[in-house]
Protein backbone atom coordinates (compact mmCIF):
# COMPACT_ATOMS: atom_id res chain seq x y z
CA UNK A 1 0.00 0.00 0.00
CA UNK A 2 1.55 3.54 -0.87
CA UNK A 3 1.92 5.51 2.34
CA UNK A 4 2.07 9.24 1.42
CA UNK A 5 4.90 11.57 1.64
CA UNK A 6 6.05 13.73 4.65
CA UNK A 7 4.64 17.07 3.20
CA UNK A 8 1.45 15.24 2.45
CA UNK A 9 1.29 13.88 5.28
CA UNK A 10 1.44 16.98 6.95
CA UNK A 11 -1.04 18.49 4.44
CA UNK A 12 -3.35 16.14 5.46
CA UNK A 13 -2.82 16.09 9.23
CA UNK A 14 -4.13 20.36 8.51
CA UNK A 15 -7.07 19.17 6.73
CA UNK A 16 -6.15 18.67 2.77
CA UNK A 17 -7.58 15.65 0.22
CA UNK A 18 -4.45 13.48 -0.40
CA UNK A 19 -4.36 12.06 -4.03
CA UNK A 20 -6.63 9.37 -5.23
CA UNK A 21 -3.59 7.51 -5.32
CA UNK A 22 -3.64 6.91 -1.86
CA UNK A 23 -7.79 6.60 -1.71
CA UNK A 24 -6.68 2.71 0.48
CA UNK A 25 -4.09 4.15 2.71
CA UNK A 26 -6.62 7.09 3.63
CA UNK A 27 -9.38 4.45 4.00
CA UNK A 28 -7.04 2.28 6.53
CA UNK A 29 -5.83 5.56 8.09
CA UNK A 30 -9.64 6.27 9.16
CA UNK A 31 -10.66 2.64 9.36
CA UNK A 32 -8.21 0.39 10.70
CA UNK A 33 -7.15 -0.93 13.42
CA UNK A 34 -5.08 1.56 15.15
CA UNK A 35 -7.25 4.52 13.57
CA UNK A 36 -7.93 5.87 17.06
CA UNK A 37 -4.35 6.83 18.28
CA UNK A 38 -3.56 7.59 14.48
CA UNK A 39 -6.21 10.45 14.70
CA UNK A 40 -5.26 11.43 18.07
CA UNK A 41 -1.76 12.17 16.88
CA UNK A 42 -2.73 13.52 13.34
CA UNK A 43 -5.10 16.16 15.33
CA UNK A 44 -2.06 17.37 17.55
CA UNK A 45 0.04 18.13 14.91
CA UNK A 46 -1.04 21.04 13.78
CA UNK A 47 -1.07 22.17 17.56
CA UNK A 48 2.47 21.59 18.03
CA UNK A 49 3.33 25.42 16.63
CA UNK A 50 1.10 27.19 19.52
CA UNK A 51 2.24 24.64 22.21
CA UNK A 52 5.73 26.22 20.96
CA UNK A 53 4.97 29.81 21.20
CA UNK A 54 4.04 28.82 24.91
CA UNK A 55 7.37 28.41 25.09
CA UNK A 56 8.16 32.12 24.33
CA UNK A 57 5.34 33.04 27.35
CA UNK A 58 7.42 35.14 30.30
CA UNK A 59 7.89 33.11 33.37
CA UNK A 60 9.48 30.28 34.67
CA UNK A 61 9.97 26.61 32.79
CA UNK A 62 8.08 24.68 35.00
CA UNK A 63 4.66 27.44 34.49
CA UNK A 64 5.47 27.30 30.66
CA UNK A 65 5.35 23.61 30.79
CA UNK A 66 2.26 23.12 33.06
CA UNK A 67 0.13 25.45 30.28
CA UNK A 68 1.12 23.78 27.57
CA UNK A 69 -0.02 20.79 29.41
CA UNK A 70 -3.25 22.33 30.07
CA UNK A 71 -3.50 23.23 26.09
CA UNK A 72 -2.45 19.65 25.37
CA UNK A 73 -5.18 18.26 27.91
CA UNK A 74 -7.82 20.71 26.70
CA UNK A 75 -6.91 19.79 22.95
CA UNK A 76 -7.06 16.15 23.76
CA UNK A 77 -10.54 16.41 25.58
CA UNK A 78 -11.92 18.00 22.24
CA UNK A 79 -9.94 15.99 19.65
CA UNK A 80 -11.76 13.12 21.57
CA UNK A 81 -15.02 14.30 21.88
CA UNK A 82 -15.48 15.34 17.95
CA UNK A 83 -13.35 12.12 16.78
CA UNK A 84 -16.69 10.45 15.21
CA UNK A 85 -17.99 13.47 13.23
CA UNK A 86 -14.32 14.64 12.02
CA UNK A 87 -13.41 10.78 10.93
CA UNK A 88 -17.22 11.44 9.12
CA UNK A 89 -16.26 14.38 7.20
CA UNK A 90 -12.27 13.35 6.02
CA UNK A 91 -14.32 9.96 4.56
CA UNK A 92 -16.47 11.69 2.84
CA UNK A 93 -13.88 14.32 1.56
CA UNK A 94 -11.98 11.39 0.05
CA UNK A 95 -15.14 10.02 -1.45
CA UNK A 96 -16.34 7.37 1.14
CA UNK A 97 -19.46 7.07 2.97
CA UNK A 98 -19.06 8.73 6.56
CA UNK A 99 -20.44 5.70 8.12
CA UNK A 100 -17.68 3.00 6.96
CA UNK A 101 -16.13 1.04 9.58
CA UNK A 102 -13.16 -1.44 10.32
CA UNK A 103 -14.13 -4.54 8.08
CA UNK A 104 -12.77 -6.43 11.02
CA UNK A 105 -14.96 -4.70 13.80
CA UNK A 106 -18.49 -5.22 11.15
CA UNK A 107 -17.55 -8.88 10.52
CA UNK A 108 -17.44 -9.40 14.64
CA UNK A 109 -20.52 -7.23 15.04
CA UNK A 110 -22.50 -9.69 12.14
CA UNK A 111 -21.57 -12.71 13.46
CA UNK A 112 -22.39 -11.64 17.23
CA UNK A 113 -25.58 -10.47 15.60
CA UNK A 114 -26.21 -14.04 13.83
CA UNK A 115 -25.28 -15.53 16.93
CA UNK A 116 -27.73 -13.65 19.19
CA UNK A 117 -30.34 -14.28 16.89
CA UNK A 118 -29.70 -17.86 16.59
CA UNK A 119 -29.97 -18.14 20.22
CA UNK A 120 -32.88 -16.03 20.52
CA UNK A 121 -35.34 -16.70 17.48
CA UNK A 122 -38.01 -13.84 16.90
Amino acid sequence: MKRPNPIQWLGYSYGRVLPEDLREWVRNDLTGQWAVPRHIVRQLVPLIPLFALALLLPGELWLKLAVILLGMLLALFYIVAYMPMNRAHRLMKHGFPEDLENPTRAARRAAERAAYEAQYPH
